[in-house]
């Protein structure tokens, strides 16, 4: 952590970043100790690939060591299954807190949970070589790791359906063309392209950006008239705070 800016670094490269539920619990608990000063979250994956996604380990009998495999949790009652899917998602939706703008920079292969904590993030650069796709139809089951969610809204449901159901791989000039990643850049060039994005971002008021956020956000359902309320109710909050300040300033 540096300041505002706080680095989150998936460490497993010998295995692509694969995740388990261990990885799930680490990022969630990142996310309840996160506080101020932090503003910015850069989150990024040692090594070749952002993260190939689920360890394929899961889905045999054996499992992981120390973690819960899909044969042990289809077995739970269904209130428990769906408790331990919920905590599963908590691992990736602290990433869309108001008050932070989360980056993701995204090399190799982001593969289904792997894509869906990208899509967690605000905002997203990646390299030339990547590639997206979601594959969790391939192996019968659906994206359960809040990535529904952004990737509709991105791409729209007809290209959505086709990443989904096809599980094809998205590699960088169409990640951009289609609004899934904001800018791509050389590989050796992602880890700065991150942090120039973090310093722009960190550049303007903390309290401007925090209120930006949700703003920007209500205006994807929000009709015309809800959004320039929202508008002006957020602008006169900003205003009455600068006022103060500059009051308070003045002695």
């Amino acid at each position: 952590m540096d300041g505002a800016l706080a680095t989150v670094t998936l460490t497993r490269p010998d295995a692509l970043n694969a995740q388990t539920p261990s990885t799930w619990a680490a990022l969630r608990a990142i996310g309840d100790t996160l506080a101020d000063p932090v503003r910015v979250v850069i989150l990024r994956g040692e090594g070749r690939s952002f993260s190939a996604g689920m360890d394929r380990r899961m889905f045999t009998l054996e499992g992981v060591p120390g973690e819960e495999s899909v044969a042990r949790l289809a077995t739970l009652p269904e209130p428990e299954l769906l408790a331990a899917i919920e905590s599963f998602q908590l691992g990736f939706r602290w990433l869309r807190r108001g008050e932070l703008v989360t980056i993701a920079a995204v090399q190799g292969h982001a593969i289904g949970a792997g894509f869906q904590l990208a899509l967690a993030c605000d905002l997203r650069i990646v390299a030339d070589d990547v590639k997206f796709a979601m594959r969790e139809t391939s192996l019968g089951l659906v994206p359960d790791l809040t990535g529904t969610h952004p990737l509709v809204r991105l791409v729209g449901l007809s290209r959505a359906l086709e990443v989904c159901a096809t599980g094809r791989f998205i590699g960088a000039a169409e990640a951009v063309a289609w609004g899934l990643a904001n800018t791509a850049v050389p590989r050796d060039e992602l880890d700065d392209a991150a942090r120039d994005l973090a310093a722009a971002v960190l550049s303007a008021p903390a309290s401007a950006v925090s209120a930006l956020k949700p703003l920007l956000g209500a205006a994807q359902d929000n009709d015309l008239e809800a959004q320039l309320d929202l508008e002006r109710r957020t602008q006169a909050g900003l205003l009455v705070a600068m006022a103060a300040a500059l009051k308070g300033a003045g002695g």
